[in-house]
């Protein structure tokens, strides 16, 4: 199995050291993992930046590749925090560093991060969701430099309302935003952690999928979304066998930014 979206110590919300993940993740019998470490500028709106050194890890991770290279396949990715008023020196930063993946994904909106900032404060649920969705479609409009988008509903996992805002709420914004992604040869992630922050469901959630599916779109990354050591190729089994549910015969991973596609049924 190919886990595309792992963590390591150069994220700043992860202490895991890139040899103890990789080693576990051979015990687990994974094929390859691809390290997505954090890169949020201004992810606050105060100008405060979520980064790590470039270069200190292509070549950290040139070393690991070549000491595992018969063992496992590492690979070299970044998730890109989009929000709209980045994507043009996001462009200028990345367009030319040989990254084998870039996911992209939000993790603010209106320039006020989920986790730690206020943006919950002044919305109603459903205008959080509105405005995460409307800001995603933005952001896809103007920026082509990655191959998938990560935990699309991502905003499911914070506010703290009392129950979860059902699909019908935000179906019409959210196919626009799969038919552009399809549109530009974009894929989506199923990301596993939703599991594991206790929402009963993946990233996105099986009726987003059947979703996307409808529409046409086959480009599926699979990520653990693993800030520990152990955490990567959490709870695979289960997100492919919901894969091969809905009709997908394929899961993508990227390697120098091009498709690798997987078949679902050698993965079970």
């Amino acid at each position: 199995m190919f886990d595309s979206h792992v963590h390591s110590n150069f994220s700043p919300d992860s202490a895991a050291p890139m040899v103890d993940t990789i080693e576990e993740s051979i015990k687990k019998g994974l094929s390859s993992i691809c390290f997505t470490d954090h890169y949020d500028l201004d992810y606050d709106g105060k100008d405060n930046d979520l980064t790590f050194d470039i270069d200190q890890y292509f070549h950290t991770l040139g070393l690991l590749k070549e000491k595992y290279r018969d063992r496992i396949d590492v690979r070299v990715g970044i998730e890109l925090g989009l929000q709209p008023h980045l994507v043009h020196r996001y462009h200028t930063l990345f367009k030319d560093i040989p990254f084998d993946f870039i996911l992209a994904s939000i993790h603010s909106v209106d320039r006020e991060d989920f986790y730690s900032g206020n943006f919950f404060d002044h919305r109603s649920q459903l205008q959080a969701y509105n405005d995460y969705f409307s800001e995603l479609k933005q952001c896809l409009a103007t920026y082509d430099h990655f191959q998938s988008f990560g935990h699309i509903d991502v905003i499911k996992r914070y506010g703290n309302y009392p129950h979860t805002l059902p699909l019908s709420s935000y179906r019409d914004i959210l196919r626009e935003i799969f038919t552009l992604l399809i549109e530009k040869g974009k894929g989506i992630e199923l990301n596993t952690s939703g599991l594991r922050y206790g929402l009963g469901d993946f990233h996105p959630s099986v009726d987003i999928l059947k979703e996307y599916k409808a529409l046409g779109g086959e480009l599926i990354t699979l990520g653990s979304d693993s800030h520990v050591v152990g955490g990567t190729g959490t709870y695979f089994p289960e997100a492919l066998e919901i894969l091969e549910s809905l009709g997908f015969k394929y899961y993508t991973s990227f390697k120098n930014q091009q498709p690798v596609f997987h078949k679902i049924t050698d993965s079970l």
